[in-house]
């Protein structure tokens, strides 16, 4: 897997992105290409490519990805109404940037989860 990602050099602010929280654990920013009116992304600041490689010692930072989903989920006004925490992980998991991300997306109804199948 990679030890650089896209992900990485927005973390480091070495390419731009609307970047609405970041600590010494996260960093989160506007999706480029959103598929709802909010579409954030959050990303732990050290390379974890996929959810397959997360160990024990990354709790902290899975952790602390769902409360600052929580927190811009309130700060972007969606909270009440709802929204939908999403984590893709490999190819058959939709994922396209090895960097675990986990995507905040809200704004207006979703949907169902899952498209059925014929």
């Amino acid at each position: 897997m990679a030890e650089e990602t896209l992900f990485s050099k927005i973390i480091r602010r070495e390419l731009p992105a609307d970047i609405l929280y970041q600590d010494d654990l996260v960093t989160a920013f506007r999706d480029i290409a959103p598929q709802a009116p909010t579409h954030i992304l959050i990303v732990p600041n050290i390379l974890i490519p996929t959810t397959n490689d997360v160990v024990a010692g990354h709790e902290a930072a899975l952790g602390r990805m769902i409360t600052v989903a929580a927190k811009l989920a309130k700060a972007q006004g969606i909270a009440k109404d709802g929204y939908r925490l999403i984590m893709n992980c490999n190819k058959h998991g939709g994922q396209e940037v090895y960097h675990i991300h986990l995507h905040l997306v809200g704004g207006h109804a979703l949907g169902p989860m899952l498209a059925s199948r014929s």
